[in-house]
């Protein structure tokens, strides 16, 4: 297994994709998983078949990379979706961010649930069945 916690952060772009490509070289190379940990989320999507979304220590959501990004279930990892930075002018100028009120709370009630097929998102059981119906 290969760690990688925040291995491109503060360096220059071109720099970044250098050290992307060493360590997708190495994990194809020795057939290993990459447990790749950062902030950018636009390296993340490129890096990852499957993320795992946590926010304060709690995994929140967990889905394929394609799933996660096409379909983000959980609140918080909406927010942080629309708040990747696009290259179009008007779009940015346009587009509305979701703004991610925290409602955690240690209700027992709350845990990762199957919504879909391996795309898990940490609710309850009623806001699962929601979720599952497409109605939130």
């Amino acid at each position: 297994m290969i760690i990688a916690d925040e291995p491109i952060s503060a360096l220059d772009v071109s720099i970044q994709a250098q050290i992307i490509n060493i360590i997708k070289k190495l994990q194809k190379e020795r057939n290993t998983t990459l447990l790749f940990i950062a902030h950018d989320l636009s390296m993340v999507k490129y890096v990852s078949d499957r993320i795992a979304v946590m926010h304060k220590g709690k995994i929140v959501e967990i889905a394929s990379s394609e799933r996660l990004y096409q379909n983000p279930l959980h609140n918080y990892t909406k927010s942080l979706i629309s708040a990747i930075p696009q290259p179009d002018p008007q779009y940015e100028r346009e587009r509305v961010r979701e703004i991610y009120k925290d409602s955690f709370d240690n209700n027992s009630e709350y845990k990762l649930r199957e919504i879909e097929k391996d795309h898990f998102v940490f609710t309850s059981i009623n806001k699962a069945e929601l979720l599952r119906q497409r109605k939130l």
